[in-house]
């Protein structure tokens, strides 16, 4: 079967993965463009698994204030090394979460850090859980996901800080 480079083209700006790997996507998926996606989305969420015991030391601060000055974000997001911290769809990545934090005010990253005694619903407490705010269908840990499939390093939000005039 030939797959079409207008294919490839729109599969990789769909999801941002390479060429090859689009085109192998696309013959595995003979042509359809949603089982393709799905494909690369399996992979994608294969590699972040196996990545996700790797140390993640390097990375970048982003910071975020609103229009106005009245709220702000800081996040620290960190990547295996440097070189992923000064790639585009990292600092991009680090500007999105600084976005979410300041838009939607997580308290935790994970449902991990939350405290055993509380009552707070996990998915508007935590970071990671939040339905990410450019696209409520993906939650903030599936679009890292994508991430660390187009950049092939692990990807961790070590903490963040949001501020509120007069809070």
């Amino acid at each position: 079967m030939q797959v079409s480079t207008t294919a490839i083209k729109e599969l990789r700006e769909k999801t941002g993965a390479g060429v090859i790997d689009c085109k192998k996507a696309l013959l595995e998926a003979e042509g359809s463009l949603e089982k393709a996606t799905e494909i690369l989305n399996q992979r994608g969420l294969a590699l972040a698994r196996k990545k996700a015991d790797r140390a993640a030391d390097q990375g970048i601060i982003e910071a975020y204030v609103h229009q106005g000055g009245q709220i702000a974000a800081l996040i620290e997001v960190n990547c295996e090394t440097d070189f992923v911290a000064r790639t585009d769809e990292f600092k991009e990545l680090a500007h999105n979460l600084a976005l979410q934090t300041a838009a939607m005010s997580p308290q935790f990253v994970s449902p991990e850090d939350m405290p055993q005694e509380t009552d707070k619903d996990p998915e508007i407490a935590c970071l990671l859980l939040q339905p990410f705010i450019k696209d409520p269908n993906k939650t903030v840990q599936d679009i890292i996901t994508e991430t660390i499939a187009k950049v092939g390093e692990n990807i961790k939000i070590r903490r963040f800080v949001r501020f509120e005039l007069g809070y």
